[in-house]
């Protein structure tokens, strides 16, 4: 099948469009967040994994970052988020430095080492490989004050590109981040 031009330019215009709707969407989730840790002068931190700055990335971008966002880290080795994040390093092993356990570890320790209200932990797979046996998946977890609040897992297609299952890994969890927020604040009230 033969392109012309202008279904080309079709197509390149809703990537656009969807790409400016994502970024639209992004700041708007940004701003919530942002918001509301500022008001409930709550602080985050993150480690990540397979995400690779993502996250951090995200919590620079927003507004007034410097006033609740510590900082975090990127552990892709298992002797990185055994020294860095004390995560056992027989489940390490074992696992290949992806279960939900390991996400819940990273998520409270990073939480310890930056003393932060908030904290994110996330690892899992950006590519298929065998030893997720071909799939992808992350599991992240979300702490409150030493306590684990949310833990899942995220699967994705095989054959989703390296850096849209980041930045999807990404964008999932800090929506999952801003309802854990809304839930908090309810439970405030």
């Amino acid at each position: 099948m033969i392109l012309k031009s202008s279904q080309i330019a079709h197509a390149d215009s809703l990537s656009v469009k969807s790409l400016v709707h994502f970024v639209i969407e992004l700041e708007k989730l940004f701003k919530r967040i942002g918001e509301y840790l500022l008001s409930g002068g709550e602080t985050v931190s993150t480690a990540e994994s397979v995400t690779a700055g993502f996250l951090q990335f995200s919590f620079s971008q927003m507004k007034d970052a410097s006033q609740f966002f510590k900082g975090g880290m990127t552990a892709y080795t298992l002797e990185e988020k055994v020294n860095l994040l004390e995560v056992d390093p027989v489940e390490a092993q074992q696992y290949n430095c992806v279960s939900p356990h390991i996400a819940e570890t990273m998520a409270l320790q990073v939480g310890k080492v930056y003393k932060t209200d908030w904290s994110i932990g996330v690892t899992g797979y950006a590519t298929p490989v065998e030893e997720s046996e071909g799939k992808l998946f992350a599991y992240f977890a979300i702490a409150y004050q030493g306590k684990v609040v949310l833990s899942e897992k995220l699967d994705l297609h095989s054959r989703t590109k390296p850096i849209n299952a980041q930045l999807y890994y990404s964008e999932f969890i800090l929506g999952c981040f801003k309802l854990e927020l809304d839930k908090h604040r309810e439970n405030k009230k």
